[in-house]
């Protein structure tokens, strides 16, 4: 998000002859180099140096017209910011969890100084205003957006190598969940999908289930598997590097991730880019990514029965399922999401 977040400004920077600058705290300044979002020469990196990262952060964003924090722990600096100097205009972009719960007084009174809050989707969007007693005014809704570098196939086809290194079938039906696996993490609904796929009774359907895990998660998977006897249908492929991740969309059949806490799910968005029907849950900011149901399946989270009804729904008429790309490029392109950072920039 922050690297096409950096792209969009270095863009409108040129766009309106600005200039931008762009601080972050926990990468090194080696981090940026060679990409291809934004020129280096106005990354700078503080790799954990938070003390540090404070005062410039504070210098620099004292001096311009507008400051952006890319997440609620930054907040500090923004408050200082503007207690220097009050003209500046401060933005903070919210996800998800880290800002749907209670804050403390000082925190909350960091919050109420920032002049505008952009959240991901409309489900963080009315939570905060709701819990933090936020007007409407000071805040709007910005989508995140498919990586612009994302090259989709002409032809969707399984690859091979991946065939062969998960030991699929021509006859199975690949199912995708594609997060980090950790006890705090469970709210993705992987355990579920689980559940929904012993409960489907179809022995056709295997889980590629993509991510960094712990030790311990991995068993407490595993223990799920083998109690619903789907130790043989079960992958857990570990870290996938980015330069995979196309060919893992390409290979699975449909992408699952019933989530009870997502801000906004990039991971949905990337998946239909790839021609994947998607389930998703139906209780949190999945909602936007999905267009509450017009480019997939909405479901209660915590039900398996409601992750089989899908499933059989897609099944039965795969064509019907697979995502709208039109309508997926119209509200979630690179240049959409572009044009409406400008619009609220200016």
């Amino acid at each position: 998000m922050c690297r096409v977040a950096g792209k969009a400004l270095y863009e409108y920077g040129l766009q309106n002859s600005v200039p931008v600058r762009i601080l972050s705290m926990h990468d090194h300044q080696e981090a940026a180099a060679g990409n291809p979002y934004f020129p280096t020469e106005m990354f700078l990196g503080f790799n954990a140096a938070k003390v540090q990262f404070i005062m410039d952060a504070v210098d620099a964003g004292s001096k311009s017209k507008v400051v952006i924090l890319s997440h609620i722990n930054l907040l500090v600096a923004g408050w200082l910011i503007k207690k220097i100097s009050p003209s500046t205009r401060v933005i903070l972009m919210a996800h998800g969890i880290e800002i749907w719960q209670p804050l403390n007084r000082r925190k909350l009174v960091m919050l109420h100084s920032c002049d505008k809050i952009l959240s991901v989707s409309g489900y963080t969007n009315e939570t905060i205003k709701k819990l933090h007693h936020l007007s409407d005014k000071k805040c709007s809704v910005l989508n995140n957006c498919i990586d612009p570098y994302l090259i989709r196939p002409a032809v969707k086809k399984r690859s091979e190598m991946l065939e062969k290194r998960y030991g699929f079938t021509k006859d199975d039906v690949i199912l995708l969940t594609l997060t980090r696996l950790s006890k705090i993490d469970r709210y993705k609904g992987y355990d579920h999908v689980l559940e929904g796929i012993a409960a489907s009774g179809n022995t056709r359907l295997k889980y590629l289930l993509a991510g960094k895990y712990d030790a311990t998660e991995a068993a407490y998977v595993k223990d799920i598997a083998v109690r619903l006897g789907l130790s043989d249908r079960l992958i857990l492929a570990g870290f996938v590097p980015e330069e995979e991740l196309p060919e893992h969309f390409s290979t699975a059949d449909i992408y699952v991730m019933p989530s009870m806490k997502e801000g906004f799910g990039i991971v949905f968005v990337e998946a239909m880019f790839y021609g994947l029907p998607v389930i998703a849950g139906n209780a949190d900011g999945s909602t936007d990514a999905l267009l509450h149901g017009r480019l997939g399946i909405l479901i209660p989270p915590e039900k398996p029965e409601a992750i089989v009804d899908a499933l059989q729904k897609i099944l039965s008429d795969k064509n019907k399922y697979i995502p709208d790309q039109k309508l997926l490029k119209e509200h979630f392109s690179y240049e959409t999401y572009k044009s409406r950072l400008a619009k609220l920039l200016n």
